[in-house]
C-alpha cells in the first residue's frame, strides 16, 4: 500500500511538471509548480494514512506487539514516502529532463491528429 501511494504522488507531480514544460514553461519552474500543485492532497492522503493507522501503533492487549510494530512501520513509510515524493521526485525530473537533451530545446514532436508522429496526414492522390 506504502508503494502504490507513493508512486501514485510521485507519478502525478512528474505529470502536472510535464504538462507546464510543455506549455512553455521554464524546467525549473515546471518541477517546482508540479510539487506546489501536488502539496496539498499529498499532505492530506499522508496526513489521514498516518492517522488512521495511530490506533494500530497504540495498541494494547495480546498480540499488542505486533500491531504496534506494523504501526509504526507503516506511518514511518508513509512519512518518508510523503518526503521523498514531495522533495526528491521534483529535482529527479528536473535532472532527468535537463540530462534527455529536453531542456536544451529539443522536444520531441507531438503526433499530428490523424497520423503517425512525424508523417502527418496521408498525401491526397493526384487523380483527386
Amino acid at each position: 500500500m506504502l508503494i502504490g501511494l507513493a508512486a501514485k504522488n510521485a507519478i502525478l507531480i512528474v505529470e502536472f511538471a510535464k504538462d507546464e514544460y510543455e506549455q512553455g514553461k521554464p524546467l525549473v519552474d515546471a518541477a517546482l509548480g508540479g510539487a506546489r500543485l501536488r502539496l496539498r492532497p499529498i499532505l492530506m492522503t499522508s496526513f489521514a494514512f498516518i492517522l488512521g493507522n495511530v490506533p494500530l501503533w497504540r495498541a494494547s492487549g495480546s498480540g499488542a506487539v505486533a500491531r504496534q510494530i506494523v504501526g509504526t512501520t507503516v506511518i514511518g513509510g508513509m512519512l518518508a514516502a510523503s518526503a521523498f515524493g514531495i522533495f526528491l521526485i521534483p529535482s529527479i525530473f528536473y535532472l532527468v529532463e535537463k540530462w534527455s537533451g529536453s531542456a536544451k530545446g529539443q522536444r520531441l514532436a507531438r503526433p499530428e491528429p490523424g497520423g503517425i508522429a512525424g508523417l502527418g496526414t496521408p498525401a491526397a492522390s493526384e487523380g483527386d
